[in-house]
């Protein structure tokens, strides 16, 4: 076997050793399957969190004023916390919890998403500090009837 040959199949074999230990994921429907069945975001908390005791600080959630479709509402917002877990919540839609994300060391601080809100109400993010500590963000949003802001 020639120098290159083995070099190149060294530096896969180390690429590939060190990927599937960095990469983690929970299926928290699985997992919690009770929170993806709450119709309150109170209850979708408990269930995901194991409590609904809150800090309202450290979350900043940005949408627009009107949202003049429902089936597609942008939400962003962001966090400096160092977090084990982001969680979004609506009350809109007959189950509130809408994703949870597993956050590393160095993963971002922003979050963008569109997600689907059948009336006006208000979206809830959660953030999970490495504190045990849960962190909360809520912001009310309308949404048009009928898609044209009004």
């Amino acid at each position: 076997m020639n120098r290159r040959k083995f070099l190149g199949y060294f530096g896969s074999a180390v690429a590939l050793s060190v990927v599937p230990s960095s990469l983690s994921a929970d299926d928290y429907r699985a997992l919690k399957p009770k929170a993806w069945e709450a119709k309150t975001v109170e209850d979708a908390i408990k269930e995901l969190f194991g409590s609904v005791e809150m800090i309202e600080k450290g979350v900043k959630i940005k949408l627009p004023s009107v949202a003049s479709n429902g089936g597609a509402v942008p939400v962003k917002f962001s966090t400096k916390i160092p977090a084990k877990t982001v969680a979004i919540f609506q009350d809109a839609n007959p189950e509130s919890a809408v994703a949870v994300y597993n956050v590393g060391k160095y993963d971002l601080t922003q979050y963008s998403l569109k997600i689907k809100m059948g009336k006006s109400g208000t979206i809830t993010v959660v953030v999970e500090g490495l504190d045990g500590k849960l962190y909360v963000g809520k912001q009310s949003l309308e949404v048009a009837a009928g898609g044209c802001e009004g």
